[in-house]
């Protein structure tokens, strides 16, 4: 047993050595998920640069109307973003998995089959985006002083659709060999560049909209061509014993399995968020102003948590993959004490000094556009607590492969958050009563995901007993 835990040890070092991987089934899982999950949140700080710089500069240096249609462009982007959400998460848990189970020649078909399966997904989303980008635009109920600066935003991201997709899988395959510095290294270089060139194209080049957009399509550009290089790379020095093949249905679907629900999660989330945004704007653009300041705000939390989630979702693949069931529920609870120990700080930044941080976005904002964040930010922050609990049992059901229970706790969710903010937008409450939805979904999905991970793993102990 010695020698094969010795000759366990040994494999284990030279693949960190050579490939800069890290194995996840090995080591006390809270240190491990530690080291591993906080570049992961350094990296989510920098990917949501890229539309807080946007809504930043534009807000700035432009005016509140400018903030006002990225804001409400970027509800249409997240439909997007969810498909390549799902490309990332169902090529990272299926690799993570042969990773862990030592089988390389199918980690390096899984991803060519991912790679090109991306590519054909995202020249069907590029088409129907932009054909159909101006009729969603209209579909919200965008009001017409910003419609055309939204629509022009809008269609150059769609330009660069192919970057953002491919930098996700590659991002993917990184977190699934258990490598999270390398795309937070180029995330900072790209974010921080892409906060200069904002500045440049707007003040200096009077780009306005436009250039807003550019500088973010330049800098995804860049950043993507790098990850997808380095990961070859990295892929290539996997020793295989054959030639692997380049397309693979079975692991095809094995990757669908995991992205159809993940994207279906994320696109309807994205379709709800539309919903919303119409019902905001039928307030004007004051409220959509402030919405959109502290929905980016929001987002930055949000998204940190679900990124954490998703290296859990990693964790507990490679460790399934593995054989080692037992770690996966003490790595829920060390993933747990770390999303609340980021909690702590986040809530009481946004709920006591929200108003510095909304002012960063908009210069000389009126009276409404300030207090419409604030009622968001200090409604929504106290429950970031219970959202961030949410999410890291969502990353091990997402992980085990347990996509029906995932979706039922998501869509729950959603539909709360849809249907309440709807009928409440029609009270006295006003937009405030939209605001009001979101806790409500979160703490009733939060019951039901924590549900879902409690039974599946107590069943699993019994089994194993």
């Amino acid at each position: 047993m010695k020698h094969q835990e010795v000759a366990e040890a040994i494999s284990t070092y030279k693949r960190k050595q050579i490939f800069v991987n890290k194995d996840l089934t090995v080591g006390n899982p809270a240190g491990v998920l530690w080291r591993f999950c906080l570049p992961l949140f350094g990296s989510i700080i920098f990917q949501q640069l890229y539309n807080i710089a946007d809504s930043l500069v534009a807000g700035k240096f432009i005016g509140e109307s400018a903030l006002a249609a990225v804001g409400n462009s970027y509800e249409v982007t997240l439909i997007f973003i969810a498909f390549a959400f799902g490309c990332n998460m169902g090529c990272s848990v299926v690799v993570s998995r042969l990773f862990g189970a030592r089988k390389h020649n199918k980690v390096k078909t899984a991803v060519s089959t991912a790679m090109l399966f991306t590519g054909a997904l995202c020249a069907v989303l590029m088409l129907l985006g932009l054909m159909l980008s101006r009729s969603l635009l209209r579909m919200m109920r965008t009001p017409e002083e910003i419609l055309a600066d939204s629509a022009l935003y809008l269609d150059i991201y769609l330009w660069g659709l192919p970057f953002m997709f491919f930098y996700n899988v590659a991002t993917g395959i990184f977190s699934a060999l258990g490598d999270s510095k390398t795309p937070f290294i180029f995330l900072a270089a790209s974010s921080t560049a892409n906060i200069a060139l904002d500045i440049l194209f707007v003040t200096a080049l009077g780009m306005r909209i436009e250039g807003v957009a550019w500088a973010t399509f330049i800098c995804q550009g860049v950043s993507c061509a790098l990850a997808v290089t380095v990961v070859m790379k990295r892929l290539a020095r996997l020793k295989t014993e054959e030639k692997p093949r380049l397309f693979s249905f079975p692991l095809l679907k094995s990757i669908l399995v995991i992205a159809l629900p993940s994207t279906l999660q994320q696109s309807f989330i994205s379709v709800g968020n539309l919903v919303i945004q119409g019902v905001i704007n039928t307030f004007g653009a004051g409220v959509i102003a402030g919405y959109s300041a502290a929905v980016k705000l929001n987002n930055l939390v949000v998204t940190s948590f679900t990124t954490l989630g998703n290296g859990i979702s990693n964790y507990t693949a490679q460790n399934l993959g593995a054989g080692k069931t037992q770690r996966v529920s003490v790595g829920f609870r060390a993933g747990w004490k770390m999303v609340w120990l980021l909690c702590l700080p986040l809530s009481c930044a946004y709920f006591f000094f929200g108003e510095i941080f909304l002012r960063l976005f908009m210069d000389q904002p009126t009276s409404t556009a300030v207090q419409t964040g604030l009622t968001f930010l200090r409604i929504l922050s106290p429950f970031y607590f219970v959202l961030s609990l949410k999410l890291v049992a969502d990353g091990v059901l997402r992980g085990a492969g347990m996509m029906n229970q995932f979706m039922i706790a998501t869509f729950t969710d959603l539909m709360l958050r849809v249907v309440l903010a709807i009928v409440l937008s029609h009270t006295a409450l006003g937009a405030t009563g939209i605001w009001c939805a979101w806790p409500v979904g979160w703490c009733i999905a939060t019951v039901l995901s924590l549900f879902f991970f409690s039974r599946a793993f107590s069943l699993r102990k019994e089994r194993n007993a």
